[in-house]
């Protein structure tokens, strides 16, 4: 009986090494290497991935950059910086926080561009390289309020038609001449335009993602999709202040003088619309060595329009008619954009610990007229440097 145990034992130990050699090398760099798509922290495992970043715009010709005198512009350097770390809590959940950082100094714009607070759950991960994770995570955009100046201008043409209406009405000595300018200029601002310049980046509202990642390597390969939906919930975490224009709309009068005296306030906040966004992707990883790897993406992104959906500042009576004519324009401000990203990366592991990846990234991206995100030229060229412990 002593001898069949021992048999038994020594046998098991010999075919275990065996058993291990059967299990594809490069389906472990699903724990080891942070720049594969599939990655996912073992658990007890801290990794931190700091990202720097320097991009190139050229503002294409939309309204809004027309509006504000910079379309064609090139804006260079753009700072853009981000920092994702995350926890494995199992072999099989992870938690996870990012956050990023933006500073473009032709725009005068700079603040939190993104932030992100959730958990990855690997529902699969078959022995054949198939891998299937859900997640869900926090959006924070609601940790600082959305911030710009609204610049205004009233209608000329609307004023001067007014003025041409009552002209008859003055001659005839029903009205006065300063009755009927009070008249058209009160008509100028019912339908005036304006043009937001941003101060920051936050749109001022919490959200959250929802989404899911397919992929599987095959030996030094591995490749993955993902889609993700984000909803944003409306919310009046926001400060514009307002400029009138200084361009006259009547002889002697500007719309930044008939705000004035109309006692129009210095800023408002407003409340902006929920929102629902789309991001889809494709990642492919080829492992050359123990040391190198490569990457390559495609992502879509989907940014819905904008809206206003009241201007919670209280105003005077005698404005209360020039804020419900901003909130019906503002409803919709058709500013919405998608951006089509393609990037490659290159990767050394230079420790089991430390890791450094070069990047680039090239966006197409079809902007609605009013927005001020679309580009004739956007590319991003940085450095990633990954830790683990």
């Amino acid at each position: 009986m002593k001898k069949t145990l021992k048999l038994a034992l020594a046998t098991t130990i010999l075919a275990t090494p065996a058993v291990a050699d059967t299990i594809p090398v490069p389906y472990n760099t699903l724990n080891t290497n942070m720049e594969n798509p599939l990655y996912m922290p073992g658990a007890r495992v801290f990794y931190s991935k700091l990202s720097n970043g320097l991009m190139l715009k050229v503002a294409d010709d939309s309204e809004a950059h027309k509006d504000k005198h910079h379309d064609g512009a090139t804006e260079f350097p753009i700072i853009r910086i981000q920092e994702e770390m995350g926890i494995g809590i199992t072999d099989r959940l992870a938690a996870h926080f990012s956050v990023q950082y933006t500073h473009d100094d032709d725009i005068q714009r700079t603040g939190l561009s993104a932030g992100r607070l959730g958990l990855t759950y690997r529902l699969l991960n078959l022995y054949n390289g198939f891998v299937w994770d859900i997640y869900g995570d926090l959006h924070l955009g609601g940790i600082g309020e959305m911030r710009g100046q609204y610049n205004i201008a009233g209608d000329a043409a609307t004023s001067q038609a007014t003025m041409a209406q009552l002209t008859p009405a003055v001659m005839a000595g029903q009205m006065t001449l300063d009755q009927a300018a009070k008249l058209a200029l009160g008509n100028s601002l019912l339908n005036a335009s304006g043009v937001i310049d941003y101060d920051n980046y936050s749109n001022g509202m919490w959200g959250f993602h929802v989404g899911t990642k397919v992929g599987k390597v095959w030996d030094k390969l591995t490749t993955s999709a993902f889609v993700e939906v984000l909803r944003t919930f409306g919310d009046d975490n926001s400060r514009i202040r307002i400029a009138g224009s200084n361009a006259p709309i009547l002889p002697g009068y500007s719309t930044a003088l008939v705000l004035a005296s109309m006692g129009a306030p210095a800023e408002v906040a407003a409340e902006f619309k929920s929102t629902t966004e789309v991001n889809a992707g494709l990642n492919a990883f080829y492992q050359w060595t123990s040391k190198w790897s490569t990457g390559a993406w495609f992502r879509y992104e989907h940014h819905a329009d904008q809206g206003i959906e009241k201007i919670t500042t209280k105003v005077s009576p005698e404005l209360a008619a020039v804020k419900a004519a901003l909130e019906d324009k503002l409803s919709d401000m058709n500013d919405g954009f998608d951006a089509y990203i393609v990037g490659l990366s290159v990767a050394h592991q230079f420790t089991d610990h430390a890791q450094v990846a070069v990047y680039g990234e090239y966006t197409f991206d079809n902007a609605h007229e009013r927005s001020q995100n679309g580009t004739d030229v956007k590319a991003e060229m940085g450095v990633r440097v990954n830790f683990k412990f």
